[in-house]
């Protein structure tokens, strides 16, 4: 790498509140964990640093727009290896990618399995950075796209089990008769419900309802309902 300090632009989080980001380095070559920790800090950003792959899975993890350089080759679990189980486990810390030797098979394998960058040794301090902030952005979004998911599914969490039942027949095209008919209740009390949803759910139309279904997976399970019976 240059040893020259490059100066970038720290990336405001949007609609993530303004922390401070933080850079995992994970390489066997203390040399090299030390060079980063130096350039992160320079940045103002937050480095944390481990010599195995294992240490860093062992680390709890931060819901902080946040990134992962990774040394491709290291004792035990590799770098490849560890893009597959953080692809399970932390879906929203994109990966950069670092070799002291040019890999085209595995550079292609870890682009293929959504690294940010692969970078071969000797790389400009600018090079990085560049991928850093990249993985910065990408990571402030799959933040937010998680917390509006968990937003999503606690509104979900508040309905009750009949107000479920309503939500899943109405989103799927029944009328509120039809769906009064499958449950076995009146109409009157399939719009009481259906309104409950409305309200506890925030939708401001029967269009966002659907919408709001949609990305829960809300389906209708005709095997699920109760027998019919009078509400």
């Amino acid at each position: 790498m240059n040893s020259a300090r490059i100066v970038g632009r720290g990336v405001e989080a949007s609609p993530i509140p303004s922390v401070t980001p933080v850079v995992f380095i994970v390489d066997d070559d203390v040399s090299v964990r030390e060079s980063l920790e130096l350039l992160v800090r320079n940045e103002n950003w937050r480095p944390e640093t481990f010599a195995s792959a294992q240490e860093f899975l062992d680390r709890p993890r931060l819901f902080v727009p946040s990134c992962l350089v990774l040394d491709i080759s290291l004792p035990g679990l590799n770098g490849l290896e560890l893009q597959k189980r953080i692809a399970i486990d932390r879906p929203d810390l994109p990966i950069i990618f670092i070799t002291g030797y040019g890999d085209v098979p595995k550079s292609v394998q870890a682009m293929k399995a959504g690294a940010v960058e692969f970078l071969t040794k000797p790389f400009s301090d600018e090079t990085l950075l560049t991928a850093v902030r990249q993985a910065f952005e990408r990571s402030r979004l799959a933040l937010a796209q998680d917390a509006e998911m968990q937003e999503l599914r606690t509104r979900y969490a508040s309905l009750t089990s009949r107000e479920r039942q309503v939500m899943a027949l109405v989103v799927s095209g029944l009328l509120n008769k039809q769906a009064a008919g499958e449950l076995g209740i009146s109409e009157i009390t399939v719009k009481a419900h259906r309104g409950q949803v409305m309200q506890k759910m925030k939708a401001d139309s029967f269009a966002t309802l659907v919408k709001l279904a949609a990305k829960l997976g809300v389906a209708r399970q005709t095997s699920a309902l109760p027998p019919r019976q009078q509400s």
